[in-house]
Protein backbone atom coordinates (compact mmCIF):
# COMPACT_ATOMS: atom_id res chain seq x y z
CA UNK A 1 0.00 0.00 0.00
CA UNK A 2 2.77 2.44 0.94
CA UNK A 3 4.76 1.64 -2.17
CA UNK A 4 1.72 2.45 -4.31
CA UNK A 5 1.17 5.73 -2.44
CA UNK A 6 4.80 6.79 -2.89
CA UNK A 7 4.83 6.04 -6.63
CA UNK A 8 1.46 7.69 -7.25
CA UNK A 9 2.54 10.68 -5.15
CA UNK A 10 5.80 11.08 -7.08
CA UNK A 11 3.87 10.84 -10.35
CA UNK A 12 1.34 13.50 -9.38
CA UNK A 13 4.03 15.85 -8.07
CA UNK A 14 5.90 15.52 -11.34
CA UNK A 15 2.72 16.18 -13.31
CA UNK A 16 2.01 19.25 -11.18
CA UNK A 17 5.51 20.69 -11.74
CA UNK A 18 5.66 19.58 -15.38
CA UNK A 19 8.89 17.58 -14.99
CA UNK A 20 11.05 15.78 -12.49
CA UNK A 21 14.08 17.87 -11.46
CA UNK A 22 17.33 17.08 -13.27
CA UNK A 23 15.59 14.83 -15.80
CA UNK A 24 14.42 15.28 -19.40
CA UNK A 25 10.86 14.35 -18.53
CA UNK A 26 7.49 15.93 -19.24
CA UNK A 27 3.97 15.14 -18.04
CA UNK A 28 3.51 12.34 -20.58
CA UNK A 29 6.75 10.53 -19.77
CA UNK A 30 6.15 10.95 -16.04
CA UNK A 31 2.76 9.22 -16.35
CA UNK A 32 4.38 6.37 -18.31
CA UNK A 33 7.28 6.00 -15.88
CA UNK A 34 4.84 5.99 -12.96
CA UNK A 35 2.93 3.12 -14.59
CA UNK A 36 6.23 1.31 -15.22
CA UNK A 37 7.31 1.67 -11.59
CA UNK A 38 3.99 0.23 -10.43
CA UNK A 39 4.58 -2.80 -12.67
CA UNK A 40 8.23 -3.28 -11.65
CA UNK A 41 7.34 -3.14 -7.94
CA UNK A 42 4.46 -5.59 -8.56
CA UNK A 43 1.82 -3.16 -7.34
CA UNK A 44 -0.17 -4.04 -10.46
CA UNK A 45 0.25 -7.14 -12.66
CA UNK A 46 1.48 -6.46 -16.19
CA UNK A 47 -0.88 -9.12 -17.59
CA UNK A 48 -3.88 -7.11 -16.33
CA UNK A 49 -2.74 -3.65 -17.44
CA UNK A 50 -5.44 -3.53 -20.10
CA UNK A 51 -8.22 -3.47 -17.52
CA UNK A 52 -6.97 -0.13 -16.20
CA UNK A 53 -7.33 1.59 -19.56
CA UNK A 54 -10.60 3.39 -20.22
CA UNK A 55 -10.88 2.46 -23.89
CA UNK A 56 -14.08 4.43 -24.43
CA UNK A 57 -12.38 7.67 -23.40
CA UNK A 58 -9.25 6.91 -25.45
CA UNK A 59 -11.37 6.06 -28.53
CA UNK A 60 -13.45 9.22 -28.07
CA UNK A 61 -10.33 11.37 -27.84
CA UNK A 62 -8.80 9.60 -30.84
CA UNK A 63 -11.94 10.09 -32.93
CA UNK A 64 -12.21 13.79 -32.09
CA UNK A 65 -8.53 14.28 -32.97
CA UNK A 66 -9.18 12.89 -36.45
CA UNK A 67 -12.19 15.18 -36.94
CA UNK A 68 -10.19 18.19 -35.74
CA UNK A 69 -7.24 17.28 -37.96
CA UNK A 70 -9.38 17.29 -41.09
CA UNK A 71 -10.94 20.63 -40.14
CA UNK A 72 -7.50 22.10 -39.54
CA UNK A 73 -5.99 20.81 -42.79
CA UNK A 74 -8.99 22.09 -44.75
CA UNK A 75 -8.48 25.59 -43.31
CA UNK A 76 -11.76 25.75 -41.38
CA UNK A 77 -10.30 27.43 -38.30
CA UNK A 78 -8.45 30.11 -40.28
CA UNK A 79 -11.64 30.81 -42.22
CA UNK A 80 -13.58 31.20 -38.97
CA UNK A 81 -10.96 33.58 -37.56
CA UNK A 82 -11.02 35.80 -40.64
CA UNK A 83 -14.83 35.84 -40.56
CA UNK A 84 -14.67 37.39 -37.07
CA UNK A 85 -12.62 40.29 -38.36
CA UNK A 86 -14.87 40.92 -41.35
CA UNK A 87 -17.89 41.32 -39.06
CA UNK A 88 -16.19 43.52 -36.46
CA UNK A 89 -15.83 47.30 -36.79
CA UNK A 90 -14.01 48.08 -33.55
CA UNK A 91 -12.02 46.49 -30.71
CA UNK A 92 -15.01 45.86 -28.43
CA UNK A 93 -17.03 44.23 -31.21
CA UNK A 94 -14.02 42.19 -32.30
CA UNK A 95 -13.44 40.99 -28.73
CA UNK A 96 -17.12 40.03 -28.37
CA UNK A 97 -17.11 38.09 -31.63
CA UNK A 98 -13.82 36.44 -30.71
CA UNK A 99 -15.10 35.30 -27.31
CA UNK A 100 -18.37 33.96 -28.73
CA UNK A 101 -16.73 32.21 -31.69
CA UNK A 102 -14.00 30.62 -29.59
CA UNK A 103 -16.56 29.57 -27.00
CA UNK A 104 -18.81 27.90 -29.57
CA UNK A 105 -15.94 26.16 -31.38
CA UNK A 106 -14.50 24.93 -28.07
CA UNK A 107 -17.87 23.50 -27.08
CA UNK A 108 -17.96 21.17 -30.06
CA UNK A 109 -14.26 20.47 -30.57
CA UNK A 110 -11.33 20.00 -28.23
CA UNK A 111 -10.47 23.38 -26.71
CA UNK A 112 -6.74 22.65 -26.96
CA UNK A 113 -7.09 22.24 -30.73
CA UNK A 114 -8.99 25.50 -31.06
CA UNK A 115 -6.32 27.59 -29.34
CA UNK A 116 -3.56 25.80 -31.23
CA UNK A 117 -5.18 26.78 -34.53
CA UNK A 118 -6.21 30.33 -33.67
CA UNK A 119 -3.38 31.73 -31.54
CA UNK A 120 -1.15 32.62 -34.52
CA UNK A 121 -4.14 34.07 -36.36
CA UNK A 122 -5.19 36.30 -33.43
CA UNK A 123 -1.63 37.64 -33.16
CA UNK A 124 -1.47 38.32 -36.91
CA UNK A 125 -4.83 40.11 -36.83
CA UNK A 126 -3.76 42.28 -33.87
CA UNK A 127 -0.52 43.22 -35.64
CA UNK A 128 -2.34 44.03 -38.89
CA UNK A 129 -4.65 46.38 -36.97
CA UNK A 130 -1.76 47.82 -34.90
CA UNK A 131 -3.46 46.69 -31.69
CA UNK A 132 -2.00 45.15 -28.54
CA UNK A 133 -2.44 41.35 -28.85
CA UNK A 134 -2.26 40.48 -25.13
CA UNK A 135 -5.93 41.22 -24.22
CA UNK A 136 -7.15 39.17 -27.17
CA UNK A 137 -4.85 36.28 -26.28
CA UNK A 138 -6.14 36.27 -22.69
CA UNK A 139 -9.69 36.25 -24.03
CA UNK A 140 -8.78 33.41 -26.42
CA UNK A 141 -7.48 31.15 -23.65
CA UNK A 142 -10.27 31.96 -21.19
CA UNK A 143 -13.05 31.58 -23.77
CA UNK A 144 -11.66 28.23 -24.93
CA UNK A 145 -11.80 26.92 -21.36
CA UNK A 146 -15.22 28.40 -20.59
CA UNK A 147 -16.83 27.32 -23.87
CA UNK A 148 -15.63 23.75 -23.40
CA UNK A 149 -17.72 23.49 -20.22
CA UNK A 150 -20.87 23.18 -22.30
CA UNK A 151 -20.45 19.74 -23.87
CA UNK A 152 -18.95 16.30 -23.31
CA UNK A 153 -16.61 16.77 -26.28
CA UNK A 154 -15.31 20.21 -25.26
CA UNK A 155 -12.26 19.05 -23.31
CA UNK A 156 -10.54 15.84 -22.14
CA UNK A 157 -11.84 15.96 -18.56
CA UNK A 158 -15.44 16.22 -19.78
CA UNK A 159 -14.85 13.18 -21.98
CA UNK A 160 -13.71 11.19 -18.96
CA UNK A 161 -16.76 12.35 -16.99
CA UNK A 162 -19.12 11.56 -19.88
CA UNK A 163 -17.87 7.98 -20.16
CA UNK A 164 -17.75 7.39 -16.40
CA UNK A 165 -21.11 8.96 -15.57
CA UNK A 166 -23.17 7.83 -18.55
CA UNK A 167 -24.88 11.24 -18.65
CA UNK A 168 -26.32 11.71 -22.18
CA UNK A 169 -24.78 14.42 -24.34
CA UNK A 170 -27.99 16.45 -24.57
CA UNK A 171 -28.66 16.27 -20.82
CA UNK A 172 -25.08 17.31 -20.00
CA UNK A 173 -25.28 20.33 -22.30
CA UNK A 174 -28.70 21.38 -21.02
CA UNK A 175 -27.27 21.44 -17.49
CA UNK A 176 -23.97 23.24 -18.14
CA UNK A 177 -24.42 25.33 -21.32
CA UNK A 178 -26.10 28.19 -19.38
CA UNK A 179 -22.98 28.43 -17.18
CA UNK A 180 -20.78 28.65 -20.27
CA UNK A 181 -22.94 31.31 -21.92
CA UNK A 182 -23.03 33.56 -18.84
CA UNK A 183 -19.31 33.05 -18.23
CA UNK A 184 -18.40 34.12 -21.77
CA UNK A 185 -20.00 37.46 -20.96
CA UNK A 186 -17.83 37.70 -17.86
CA UNK A 187 -14.67 37.32 -19.97
CA UNK A 188 -15.65 40.22 -22.22
CA UNK A 189 -16.41 42.51 -19.28
CA UNK A 190 -13.22 41.67 -17.37
CA UNK A 191 -10.91 42.09 -20.36
CA UNK A 192 -12.50 45.40 -21.41
CA UNK A 193 -12.29 46.78 -17.87
CA UNK A 194 -8.68 45.70 -17.34
CA UNK A 195 -7.47 47.15 -20.65
CA UNK A 196 -9.34 50.46 -21.07
CA UNK A 197 -6.71 52.01 -23.36
CA UNK A 198 -7.04 49.15 -25.83
CA UNK A 199 -10.83 49.41 -26.03
CA UNK A 200 -11.40 53.19 -26.02
CA UNK A 201 -11.33 53.20 -29.85
CA UNK A 202 -14.72 52.86 -31.52
CA UNK A 203 -13.52 51.89 -34.98
CA UNK A 204 -10.43 50.55 -36.66
CA UNK A 205 -9.39 50.39 -40.28
CA UNK A 206 -8.96 46.97 -41.80
CA UNK A 207 -6.28 47.20 -44.46
CA UNK A 208 -5.34 43.60 -45.09
CA UNK A 209 -6.55 40.36 -43.57
CA UNK A 210 -3.98 37.69 -42.64
CA UNK A 211 -3.98 35.15 -45.43
CA UNK A 212 -4.69 31.51 -44.76
CA UNK A 213 -4.97 28.54 -47.09
CA UNK A 214 -8.25 26.69 -47.30
CA UNK A 215 -9.95 24.06 -49.44
CA UNK A 216 -13.66 24.64 -49.93
CA UNK A 217 -14.48 21.01 -50.82
CA UNK A 218 -12.59 19.64 -47.84
CA UNK A 219 -14.23 22.15 -45.50
CA UNK A 220 -17.71 21.22 -46.74
CA UNK A 221 -17.07 17.49 -46.28
CA UNK A 222 -15.59 17.99 -42.81
CA UNK A 223 -18.39 20.27 -41.67
CA UNK A 224 -21.10 17.91 -42.95
CA UNK A 225 -19.57 14.96 -41.12
CA UNK A 226 -19.15 17.09 -37.99
CA UNK A 227 -22.79 18.18 -38.10
CA UNK A 228 -23.82 14.55 -38.54
CA UNK A 229 -21.70 13.68 -35.49
CA UNK A 230 -23.44 16.40 -33.48
CA UNK A 231 -26.86 15.12 -34.59
CA UNK A 232 -25.91 11.58 -33.54
CA UNK A 233 -24.75 12.80 -30.12
CA UNK A 234 -27.96 14.76 -29.59
CA UNK A 235 -29.95 11.68 -30.64
CA UNK A 236 -28.31 9.67 -27.87
CA UNK A 237 -25.71 7.65 -29.74
CA UNK A 238 -22.85 6.73 -27.36
CA UNK A 239 -20.26 9.49 -27.67
CA UNK A 240 -17.22 7.26 -28.21
CA UNK A 241 -18.98 5.21 -30.86
CA UNK A 242 -20.28 8.30 -32.68
CA UNK A 243 -16.86 10.00 -32.71
CA UNK A 244 -15.13 6.86 -33.97
CA UNK A 245 -17.62 6.34 -36.82
CA UNK A 246 -17.36 10.03 -37.82
CA UNK A 247 -13.58 9.69 -37.92
CA UNK A 248 -13.84 6.59 -40.12
CA UNK A 249 -16.18 8.39 -42.54
CA UNK A 250 -13.71 11.26 -42.90
CA UNK A 251 -10.83 8.85 -43.47
CA UNK A 252 -12.88 7.34 -46.31
CA UNK A 253 -14.32 10.42 -48.06
CA UNK A 254 -11.53 12.99 -47.71
CA UNK A 255 -8.89 13.01 -50.44
CA UNK A 256 -5.98 13.58 -48.04
CA UNK A 257 -3.11 11.21 -47.37
CA UNK A 258 -3.60 9.54 -43.95
CA UNK A 259 -0.01 10.25 -42.88
CA UNK A 260 -0.74 13.99 -43.19
CA UNK A 261 -3.78 13.60 -40.95
CA UNK A 262 -1.96 11.52 -38.35
CA UNK A 263 0.93 14.02 -38.31
CA UNK A 264 -1.54 16.57 -36.94
CA UNK A 265 -2.22 14.45 -33.83
CA UNK A 266 -1.14 15.17 -30.30
CA UNK A 267 -0.13 11.55 -29.73
CA UNK A 268 1.44 12.54 -26.42
CA UNK A 269 -2.00 13.38 -25.04
CA UNK A 270 -3.28 9.87 -25.75
CA UNK A 271 -0.20 8.34 -24.12
CA UNK A 272 -0.56 10.70 -21.15
CA UNK A 273 -4.15 9.53 -20.63
CA UNK A 274 -3.21 5.87 -20.88
CA UNK A 275 -0.45 6.26 -18.28
CA UNK A 276 -2.71 8.23 -15.95
CA UNK A 277 -5.44 5.59 -16.17
CA UNK A 278 -2.94 2.98 -14.97
CA UNK A 279 -1.49 5.16 -12.19
CA UNK A 280 -4.89 6.24 -10.86
CA UNK A 281 -6.37 2.77 -11.27
CA UNK A 282 -3.68 1.35 -9.01
CA UNK A 283 -5.21 3.23 -6.07
CA UNK A 284 -8.47 1.35 -6.44
CA UNK A 285 -6.89 -2.04 -7.15
CA UNK A 286 -4.80 -1.74 -3.97
CA UNK A 287 -7.85 -0.86 -1.86
CA UNK A 288 -6.76 2.76 -1.49
CA UNK A 289 -9.80 4.14 -3.28
CA UNK A 290 -12.11 3.37 -0.36
CA UNK A 291 -9.66 4.98 2.08
CA UNK A 292 -9.50 8.08 -0.12
CA UNK A 293 -13.28 8.18 -0.23
CA UNK A 294 -13.52 8.01 3.57
CA UNK A 295 -11.08 10.91 3.97
CA UNK A 296 -12.54 13.09 1.22
CA UNK A 297 -16.25 12.70 1.96
CA UNK A 298 -16.24 15.03 5.02
CA UNK A 299 -14.29 17.64 3.00
CA UNK A 300 -16.77 17.51 0.12
CA UNK A 301 -19.74 17.75 2.42
CA UNK A 302 -22.12 16.39 -0.27
CA UNK A 303 -22.77 19.90 -1.60
CA UNK A 304 -21.82 22.01 -4.58
CA UNK A 305 -19.61 24.44 -2.65
CA UNK A 306 -17.45 21.76 -1.01
CA UNK A 307 -16.95 19.77 -4.22
CA UNK A 308 -16.21 22.95 -6.20
CA UNK A 309 -13.59 24.08 -3.66
CA UNK A 310 -11.81 20.71 -3.58
CA UNK A 311 -11.90 20.37 -7.37
CA UNK A 312 -10.59 23.91 -7.90
CA UNK A 313 -7.72 23.32 -5.48
CA UNK A 314 -6.71 19.97 -6.99
CA UNK A 315 -7.06 21.25 -10.56
CA UNK A 316 -4.54 24.00 -9.88
CA UNK A 317 -2.14 21.75 -7.98
CA UNK A 318 -1.99 18.68 -10.24
CA UNK A 319 -3.93 19.94 -13.32
CA UNK A 320 -7.58 19.30 -14.16
CA UNK A 321 -7.37 15.93 -15.95
CA UNK A 322 -5.47 14.17 -13.11
CA UNK A 323 -7.81 15.87 -10.62
CA UNK A 324 -10.85 14.40 -12.37
CA UNK A 325 -9.31 10.94 -12.47
CA UNK A 326 -8.47 11.20 -8.78
CA UNK A 327 -11.96 12.38 -7.81
CA UNK A 328 -13.83 10.06 -10.16
CA UNK A 329 -14.36 7.25 -7.66
CA UNK A 330 -15.40 9.68 -4.93
CA UNK A 331 -18.00 11.45 -7.06
CA UNK A 332 -19.44 8.13 -8.29
CA UNK A 333 -20.20 7.21 -4.67
CA UNK A 334 -21.94 10.47 -3.74
CA UNK A 335 -25.62 10.31 -2.87
CA UNK A 336 -26.33 12.79 -5.67
CA UNK A 337 -23.85 11.38 -8.15
CA UNK A 338 -25.32 13.13 -11.24
CA UNK A 339 -25.06 16.53 -9.58
CA UNK A 340 -21.56 15.64 -8.46
CA UNK A 341 -20.43 14.73 -11.98
CA UNK A 342 -21.79 17.99 -13.40
CA UNK A 343 -20.13 19.99 -10.63
CA UNK A 344 -16.84 18.20 -11.20
CA UNK A 345 -17.01 19.00 -14.93
CA UNK A 346 -17.79 22.68 -14.43
CA UNK A 347 -15.34 23.30 -11.57
CA UNK A 348 -12.38 21.43 -13.07
CA UNK A 349 -12.71 23.33 -16.35
CA UNK A 350 -13.41 26.83 -14.99
CA UNK A 351 -10.60 26.44 -12.45
CA UNK A 352 -8.21 26.17 -15.39
CA UNK A 353 -8.49 29.92 -15.96
CA UNK A 354 -6.99 30.80 -12.57
CA UNK A 355 -3.34 30.96 -13.67
CA UNK A 356 -1.35 30.61 -16.85
CA UNK A 357 -0.43 27.03 -15.90
CA UNK A 358 -3.99 26.14 -14.89
CA UNK A 359 -4.82 24.42 -18.16
CA UNK A 360 -3.05 23.08 -21.23
CA UNK A 361 -5.01 25.54 -23.39
CA UNK A 362 -3.44 28.49 -21.54
CA UNK A 363 0.06 27.13 -22.07
CA UNK A 364 -0.61 26.51 -25.78
CA UNK A 365 -1.66 30.15 -26.19
CA UNK A 366 1.44 31.40 -24.37
CA UNK A 367 3.78 29.15 -26.36
CA UNK A 368 2.10 29.94 -29.69
CA UNK A 369 2.28 33.68 -29.03
CA UNK A 370 5.95 33.44 -28.03
CA UNK A 371 6.75 32.02 -31.47
CA UNK A 372 5.39 35.31 -32.83
CA UNK A 373 7.51 37.23 -30.28
CA UNK A 374 4.50 38.16 -28.17
CA UNK A 375 5.05 37.20 -24.54
CA UNK A 376 2.06 36.46 -22.33
CA UNK A 377 3.59 36.52 -18.87
CA UNK A 378 2.38 34.61 -15.82
CA UNK A 379 1.17 37.57 -13.75
CA UNK A 380 -0.21 39.40 -16.76
CA UNK A 381 -2.50 36.46 -17.44
CA UNK A 382 -3.26 35.72 -13.79
CA UNK A 383 -4.43 39.30 -13.16
CA UNK A 384 -7.35 38.67 -15.51
CA UNK A 385 -7.58 34.89 -15.09
CA UNK A 386 -8.05 34.99 -11.32
CA UNK A 387 -10.92 37.48 -11.60
CA UNK A 388 -12.54 35.49 -14.42
CA UNK A 389 -12.22 32.28 -12.39
CA UNK A 390 -13.78 33.72 -9.23
CA UNK A 391 -16.73 35.22 -11.11
CA UNK A 392 -17.39 32.21 -13.35
CA UNK A 393 -17.11 29.72 -10.47
CA UNK A 394 -19.57 31.92 -8.58
CA UNK A 395 -22.00 31.65 -11.50
CA UNK A 396 -21.48 27.88 -11.62
CA UNK A 397 -22.04 27.39 -7.88
CA UNK A 398 -25.27 29.43 -7.90
CA UNK A 399 -26.62 27.71 -11.03
CA UNK A 400 -25.74 24.21 -9.88
CA UNK A 401 -27.07 24.80 -6.37
CA UNK A 402 -30.50 25.99 -7.47
CA UNK A 403 -31.02 23.95 -10.64
CA UNK A 404 -28.96 20.75 -10.32
CA UNK A 405 -28.47 19.83 -6.67
CA UNK A 406 -31.67 18.75 -4.98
Amino acid sequence: MWVTLIIVGMTYVGIAIGHWPKTKTNRTTIALIGAGLLIVTQQIPFAEIGKYLDLNTLILLFGMMIVNSYLRIAGFFNTAGNAILRLAHGPKAFLALEVVTIGVLSAFFLNDTIVLMLTPLIVDIAFSLKREPIPYLIALAAAANVGSVATLTGNPQNMIIGIASGIPYREFSAALAPIAILSLGVIWVVVVKLYPQEFNVNHFNIRQLPKGEYNRTQIIKSVLVTLSLLAALLAGVPIAEAAFIAACVLLLVQNIRPEIVFAEFDWGLLVFFAGLFVVTGSLESNKLGSSLLAVARPLLGENVLGLTAVTTLLSNVISNVPAVLLLKTIVANLTQARAGWLTLAAASTLAGNLTLVGSVANLIVAEGAAKKKVYLKFWEYTRAGALITVLTLGIAVVWLHFFIWI
